[in-house]
């Protein structure tokens, strides 16, 4: 485990500054937008998003958790933008406001509203150096009004929303569990990773009711649930069983170098951006060179974000609905249970997963959906899929192995196909997990692309 002289010493000074409200700036290290945005490409909407990546990454944010604070401030930022330029329809009964305030400041302040609830962080430092880029007027007066307004409207149409119930980590009678040899039990003693992260050794699973939070685009929580998991029996079962093991285990020949990179490269996390941090990052990236409006570029990430939190929502409907066993368990200790007659299906009681396995189900993938997700809006909203992009992994500090691994896409499926069969070479997932997470993700992208938030007629 990592003690808390090493959580300190790791973190570093600008995590201390950022859990006292103080968000490292664009071009210093810890901005997560000096590697990848030009400086005449910053604007209102990425100087907020860094701020709140930062937070995530500070706060240790679990990734479920995280695509929620995420879209929560995108949304309501753009909700106040739009409610002054009026370009765009909205399902939230947001009134208008004035045609006098300016966008911007409105942005700001019901993007900052919004972040301080999820976060339980003021902000004050952030949203003061945001402010004093604009000389006093009126305009600003009434866009900060506005804001808050707006702000305060996003916080109380989220407030029963079940987020709040649902961050605590027991079952509370929330999803039946299974009762037969695919049902989840914790993976423990061997939760770390050196130098990766490390996790308690059977500690509680993580958010199970997340899959019940309300939608943001989904028109209900299991709109895009997946069809049932392989019978344990299976020949497609012990297939899946003996790529996993061959694959994804700590000491796999068949692992590539390259597909280890990978394992380690999408991680993302703990102590870092997290998978929807990461897509988030991805397409502030790529759509830097696609001509947009203020108020169009506003709506590209509400629309990102809140698909990232319904991808949230849909993997952990998906994985507390289907209670799977991950395949660390099923490999180490209950092979046998599972009856089935190929000969692959056998016990390795020293088999360990390449990297952690996380605390919770495993059908379906979170990573693949939130991947899926992101890549399909962003291939919406910019056109294509195809456009060449590289960068370094976002978070090296529990990989140090990575520093100077620079990755490079020529089209962005590349990089959701990537960030989802990192999970299988690291021995954490099935095939299953990643392939219909990767359909779900998409669907969800899909429909709110074109139902959500439609240009005013």
């Amino acid at each position: 485990m990592v003690s808390r002289r090493h959580f300190m010493v790791g973190s570093g000074a600008a995590a201390l500054l950022s859990a006292a409200g103080c968000a490292a700036k664009y071009g210093s290290r810890q901005s997560y937008l000096t590697p990848i945005l030009r400086p005449e490409n910053q604007d209102t909407v990425t100087y907020w998003l860094d701020v709140i990546m930062q937070q995530v990454r500070d706060q240790r944010v679990p990734p479920p958790r995280a695509a929620y604070n995420f879209a929560t401030p995108l949304a309501a930022g753009f909700l106040a933008a739009n409610g002054i330029l009026k370009a765009y329809d909205n399902p939230f009964s947001i009134p208008d406001g004035p045609d006098e305030a300016d966008p911007d400041v409105a942005y700001a302040t019901a993007f900052a509203k919004a972040a301080a609830e999820v976060f339980q962080q003021p902000f004050l430092i952030e949203r003061n150096a945001f402010r004093a880029r604009f000389p006093d007027s009126a305009a600003k007066d009434a866009a900060i009004k506005y804001g808050r307004q707006v702000g305060n409207a996003v916080v109380k149409m989220r407030t029963r929303d079940g987020s709040q119930a649902n961050k605590v980590n027991f079952y509370l009678g929330r999803y039946q569990r299974r009762d037969d040899s695919l049902r989840w039990t914790p993976t423990g003693p061997f939760y770390s990773a050196v130098p990766g992260p490390a996790f308690d050794t059977y500690t509680r699973t993580l958010f199970p009711g997340a899959g019940m939070i309300k939608p943001w685009t989904m028109k209900y929580q299991g709109q895009f649930r997946s069809p049932d998991f392989y019978d344990p029996a299976s020949p497609e079962f012990a297939d899946e069983f003996a790529l996993i093991r061959d694959w994804g285990g700590s000491k796999s020949t068949r692992r590539t170098e390259d597909e280890a990179e990978i394992a380690l490269f999408w991680e993302d996390g703990p102590w870092g951006i997290t998978p929807p941090g990461h897509f988030l990052l991805i397409a502030i990236q790529v759509l830097q060179d696609k001509p947009m409006s203020f108020i169009d570029k506003a709506r590209a990430f509400a629309l990102l974000g809140m698909t990232q939190a319904d991808a949230a929502t849909n993997a952990w409907d998906n994985k507390y609905h289907h209670d799977i066993i991950r395949p660390e368990t099923a490999i180490r200790a209950r092979a046998a249970a599972f009856g089935n007659s190929d000969t692959r299906v056998k016990k390795n009681a020293h088999w360990r997963s390449y990297i952690p396995t996380p605390e919770f189900p495993a059908y379906t993938s979170g990573h693949s959906t939130f991947g899926a997700a992101g890549v399909e809006m962003t291939s919406l909203l910019l056109g294509t899929s195809q456009v060449t992009f590289s960068h370094e992994s976002p978070d090296q500090v529990l990989w140090p192995s990575l520093k100077g691994k620079r990755r490079t896409w020529t089209d962005l499926n590349q990089a959701a196909d990537e960030n989802g069969m990192s999970r299988i070479y690291g021995g954490v997932h099935w095939m299953a997990d990643h392939n219909a997470a990767m359909t779900a993700g998409r669907a969800i992208a899909r429909q709110a692309f074109t139902d959500t938030f439609p240009k005013r007629a």
